[in-house]
């Protein structure tokens, strides 16, 4: 055979595709396998629907915090059901003004002290709300990253003694017979890493989000609770010395009325 005859051969010849090596897998490396795409698919819709999630939240957080700081009177903010339209941020100011007005007490110090008490409960039962709904499908883009490797080599592991189970069977062994059946078998390897790899970048990504926006909830409740205690201390300052410009001035001693 001359050489133009060879290169004739060769180019008649079909390269395998990815589809032929999942033809050649067996009934467990195909399911495995469409699994794994089924996964892929909920792992790119749940890494785009939280990327999207978390920077509606931080736009909310950040323009809500904008209105606040032209605010002048905190306590006399009644955000009432649109808090949750508007963001984590105004949950938690409804939630601690709230509180504030829980206790109806007289305007003294062991009055504040039990005002604040009950604000600072309601800011940190409000931080956690609001941190259960940032980590939110966190852990099921963690299951795929986890478990779709260990998938893939299931389908590997399988699909190879398959393979040489059905060689057992046979008077002769050649490679021409065992090589479609571990070609079938590592498809299910690429899969699981072709979902794992992305993944695990994406998963990351959101979890280093999500951490940064549950401490910028956490300084903005601490700063919170710091702003109600300072305009309550204000607002009795100024109670304290109305009353004394109200109080009659007594006679001097002597004054001979």
């Amino acid at each position: 055979m001359n050489l133009p005859t060879a290169w004739l051969l060769l180019a008649q010849v079909e390269e395998p595709t990815i589809f032929t090596y999942f033809g050649e897998s067996n009934v467990a490396g195909k399911a495995i396998v469409i699994a794994l795409v089924v996964f892929s698919l909920i792992a790119w819709t749940v890494m785009i629907g939280k990327y999207l999630d978390l920077s509606r939240l931080r736009s909310l957080n950040l323009s809500f915090e904008s209105r606040l700081a032209q605010s002048k009177g905190l306590l006399k903010l009644n955000l009432g059901r649109k808090s949750e339209a508007l963001g984590p941020y105004a949950v938690l100011v409804e939630s601690a003004v709230d509180a504030f007005h829980r206790y109806e007490g007289a305007g003294s110090e062991r009055s504040l002290r039990v005002r604040m008490g009950h604000v600072e409960n309601a800011l940190q039962r409000g931080v956690a709300q609001q941190t259960i709904k940032y980590e939110s499908k966190m852990i099921l883009l963690g299951s795929i990253v986890t478990g779709a490797p260990f998938l893939g080599l299931l389908g590997t592991v399988w699909g190879v003694m398959d393979a040489f189970g059905s060689m057992a069977l046979q008077a002769s062994a050649t490679l021409q017979n065992l090589a479609p059946g571990v070609s079938g078998a590592l498809l299910t390897t690429v899969a699981g890493l072709l979902v794992a790899i992305p993944s695990v970048f994406g998963y990351n990504f959101l979890l280093t989000q999500c951490k940064l926006l549950i401490t910028e909830l956490e300084n903005f409740a601490s700063s919170l609770a710091d702003r109600i205690e300072l305009e309550v201390e204000v607002a009795l300052e100024q109670d304290a010395a109305s009353d004394e410009d109200e109080r009659p001035s007594s006679p001097r001693p002597g004054s001979g009325f």
